[in-house]
């Protein structure tokens, strides 16, 4: 059974920073990309970042390239999304997810999310 499980999450002032981890388990991040995605209210969801450790691949989207730093652990099996220069806009529940290979609309698992409130 894979589990993927989201946390780090909290409250922070605009222009700080917070570290999101994922715990993995039933699947291996030198073998499967993870995706982080975030859903704030009324809108859809929307990729933020994927990784592939195994393809040498690293996504993200234009509203956090230069502020968001995607990675991993193979020791701990753990995935890491280091937050910086965060804005009231990024305030969202953070989710990971992983795949085979990054499917920004179909990723095989996820994990439940935790929520990022940035304060002006």
């Amino acid at each position: 059974e894979v589990q993927l499980q989201a946390s780090g999450g909290g409250l922070v002032q605009s222009g700080g920073s917070l570290r999101l981890s994922c715990a993995a388990s039933g699947v291996t991040f030198d073998d499967y990309a993870v995706g982080w995605f975030r859903q704030a209210p009324g809108k859809g969801r929307e990729v933020v970042s994927c990784m592939s450790s195994r393809d040498s691949i690293t996504y993200y989207s234009d509203s956090v390239k230069g502020r968001f730093t995607s990675s991993t652990d193979s020791a701990t099996n753990t995935a890491y999304l280091q937050m910086r220069s965060l804005k009231p806009e990024d305030t969202a529940v953070y989710y990971c997810a992983a795949s085979r290979v990054c499917h920004f609309h179909g990723m095989e698992y996820w994990g439940k999310g935790t929520q990022v409130t940035v304060s002006s």
